[in-house]
């Protein structure tokens, strides 16, 4: 026996009319009918007498109600309860991270548990080159990724920064002393790019392999960490993009980070399974989005 058919049952004999039943329970008449009838038939009895002008219970509906009611209220407060119980946000929320803690990732954990002080958000790294297969295993609730993401099974957020990127470059390359450097220049620097699962369109923003013209851009090797990456600059081996908190984060003696001008900005979000998201994910979403609201108000 459906709660539904139950729930309906109640309401029904309650309003004594079809029309407010199903507004109340937000059906269509019809469906309070069929719920209805299929309850009458599980039963094998009529529970109410219908009129074109009135609906009343029968004997049968009457004893059933007087003995179904305290089953009722207990169900449907535990359920109650349970829902109350769901839209808590409190205990430990795992946030994923892409090798870098920038200031939006600290700015949106510290936003979360001012508002929800009963839960603690925990800070994860995930690989650049695999942003999503902790998300999809469990491990953390909720990531922090670019943006936008072309996954079905993800659900994601609002755009929290919108950046430029950079190119780094040794120290020892000619362009190193540059003040920026064009996108269509990209074909004439070897870039490294990511490898491991990442899905294509990701590794593609990470490298892309043409310019906005069509002209090829080369790909000199992979690496799987930002660390591994700036090794191979700082070795010459070839430049690799970074958003520019990215390589504010990441500065060192020997390499340089060059403007890149004409591509379209790096935008930081958050994603998370769709099928496993909770009110903690939820509310830390609003957090985020509420704190890159307030510091774009403080630039502007």
């Amino acid at each position: 026996m459906e709660f539904r058919e139950l729930e309906c049952f109640v309401v029904l004999s309650e309003e004594l009319h079809f029309a407010r039943t199903a507004e109340r329970l937000y059906l269509s008449p019809g469906r309070v009918s069929q719920l209805m009838r299929a309850l009458e038939t599980r039963i094998g009895g009529r529970l109410f007498h219908r009129t074109s002008r009135r609906v009343s219970l029968t004997p049968l509906g009457e004893r059933f109600l007087a003995e179904l009611r305290p089953a009722y209220d207990g169900l449907a407060t535990a359920v109650g309860r349970a829902k109350a119980a769901a839209r808590e946000v409190t205990g430990v929320i795992r946030v994923g991270f892409l090798a870098t803690p920038t200031d939006v990732v600290t700015g949106s954990v510290r936003a979360f548990e001012r508002r929800h002080p009963g839960c603690a958000a925990e800070l994860v790294e995930i690989p650049l080159s695999d942003p999503f297969s902790k998300l999809r295993a469990g491990q953390v609730d909720i990531a922090f990724t670019l943006l936008p993401v072309d996954e079905p099974d993800l659900g994601t957020g609002v755009g929290l920064n919108r950046v430029p990127y950079e190119l780094g470059l040794s120290t020892r390359h000619p362009w190193a002393t540059r003040g920026s450097i064009g996108v269509e220049e990209l074909a004439d620097v070897p870039l490294i790019g990511l490898e491991g699962p990442a899905p294509r369109w990701w590794r593609e923003r990470a490298a892309p392999s043409v310019t906005p013209s069509g002209r090829t851009i080369p790909l000199v090797g992979t690496v799987a960490t930002s660390q591994e990456g700036l090794t191979q600059v700082a070795l010459n081996r070839g430049g690799m993009l970074f958003c520019t908190p990215t390589a504010a984060h990441h500065r060192r003696p020997d390499v340089a980070f060059v403007p890149v001008t004409g591509l379209p900005p790096s935008i930081l979000g958050l994603a998370w399974v769709k099928a496993a998201e909770t009110a903690a994910v939820r509310a830390f979403g609003e957090a985020a989005a509420g704190q890159a609201l307030g510091v774009a108000a403080l630039v502007a």
